[in-house]
């Protein structure tokens, strides 16, 4: 698009504009890759799955989108945010359309992996547009308020889902929410540009909280110190790996986990499920505020990232610990809904810490990071599923998840936010 054909929102600045549009692109993509718990009843049953086929097939959305977390990065990096995003709504809204129409096992695998080909790309060019468009005083939060955007997807997911579903089918829910996703495409091309200083509608008051300028398109690319890159970011993405398997585990099994453990209709374990992840989204946003609040207090970015991280990891530790030595239904609700807020603290502090180590190649940087969660969505619901077939018991496998909380809360102080890449060895 040229820059005579952007466009503005009244009433709004041009960076809350684009952070609105980014808030709705991460809302529809969770609803676009979520929506196979609600389903999954219904979907297993239609299609002779077991819960570990069915496991297998969640996951194989991960295998791309891993993968692509490193490529989408460099893309976003080498050729600007604002096509990389346009061509990431395309692949989802076909793969999403797909899904409707799988017949077995196969199809229903070929589907998750062209949805995480297209999905891989979108969070790496997403930070990519934050740290231009967004004043670094409000990185955490504008990560916070994305995330909880997708969280609200979540909680949207099920009895949007669910209602779909009474109209139509299960398939036919695929087809609606396939054709969702134009409505953020539209935005997007209607107001954004890779480089806000190019923007016809930006105000100098505007300009001036905005970050340095970076070089041209491709300037950074080309000199994106990978090894000394992938060095600094391996304690990053390993946390987000014990982050990413108990959030994999909320996002494929709570609707399941309801259904089969309490013996609740579809309509009751959507409703549980959204309750749940209702607390995820507070998590979010609150996580980007305090992380903020923290830097502006203390000036000290180990304390609001680092200290923030590891307080949520604990603090999901110790609500799933009843999860597991209860059967209580309002019990474990709550526990789940605390232990959601808390691991969801996690998102804003730990997406910010990429930009606060190389701002120069945010999407490259997040892109690694997420690699981890990519990699936790792989082996995450195998595993659950698999263990849940051969125990018959929902508590083992949530002993895992408790475990890699602990373990990602003591990583966390190894990340070093504070330490910039350009002054690394």
């Amino acid at each position: 698009m040229s820059q005579s054909g952007l466009r503005r929102l009244p009433g709004l600045g041009l960076s809350t504009q684009v952070l609105f549009v980014l808030c709705l692109v991460y809302l529809v993509m969770y609803i676009d890759r979520v929506n196979v718990a609600t389903v999954a009843p219904r979907m297993t049953a239609d299609l002779r799955l077991s819960n570990t086929q069915f496991g297998l097939a969640v996951s194989a959305f991960a295998y791309p989108y891993a993968m692509f977390q490193l490529i989408g990065g460099w893309v976003s990096d080498r050729f600007g945010p604002h096509r990389a995003l346009l061509v990431c709504g395309f692949v989802v809204c076909a793969a999403t359309l797909c899904t409707g129409w799988v017949g077995g096992l196969s199809s229903l695998i070929a589907a998750r992996l062209a949805l995480g080909f297209g999905e891989g790309f979108a969070f790496p060019t997403a930070t990519r547009t934050l740290s231009a468009w967004i004043p670094r005083s409000r990185w955490g939060f504008a990560q916070g308020i994305t995330h909880s955007a997708s969280r609200l997807g979540n909680v949207l997911t099920p009895p949007l889902v669910a209602g779909l579903m009474f109209y139509t089918s299960w398939r036919g829910s695929f087809v609606v929410l396939g054709l969702l996703g134009l409505s953020w495409m539209a935005l997007w091309a209607w107001i954004h540009c890779d480089d806000p200083r190019r923007h016809q509608g930006i105000t100098d008051q505007e300009l001036a909280l905005l970050p340095p300028e970076r070089p041209e398109r491709g300037g950074n690319a080309a000199a994106v110190p990978w090894l000394r890159l992938a060095r600094r970011m391996l304690p990053v993405t390993a946390v987000d790996f014990c982050y990413g398997w108990t959030l994999w585990v909320f996002l494929t099994w709570l609707p399941t986990f309801f259904f089969q453990s309490f013996h609740l209709d579809l309509k009751h374990s959507a409703l549980f499920s959204s309750g749940v992840l209702f607390g995820g989204m507070i998590g979010d946003t609150v996580g980007g505020i305090i992380s903020d609040w923290l830097y502006r207090r203390t000036g000290s970015l180990t304390i609001a990232r680092s200290n923030l991280i590891a307080v949520g990891m604990l603090g999901a530790f110790c609500f799933l610990i009843p999860v597991v030595v209860t059967h209580d239904l309002t019990t474990v609700a709550l526990c789940l809904s605390g232990a959601c807020f808390f691991s969801e603290l996690v998102v804003a502090p730990i997406w910010s810490v990429p930009m606060d180590i190389a701002p120069r190649y945010a999407g490259s940087a997040s892109g690694m990071m997420n690699f981890g969660f990519g990699i936790a969505g792989i082996i995450s619901p195998v595993v659950f599923g698999g263990l849940l077939d051969l125990t018959g018991s929902w508590a083992i496998p949530f002993y895992g998840s408790i475990g890699l909380l602990l373990v990602g809360a003591g990583l966390s102080f190894f990340m070093h936010p504070g330490r910039p890449l350009e002054s690394s060895p």
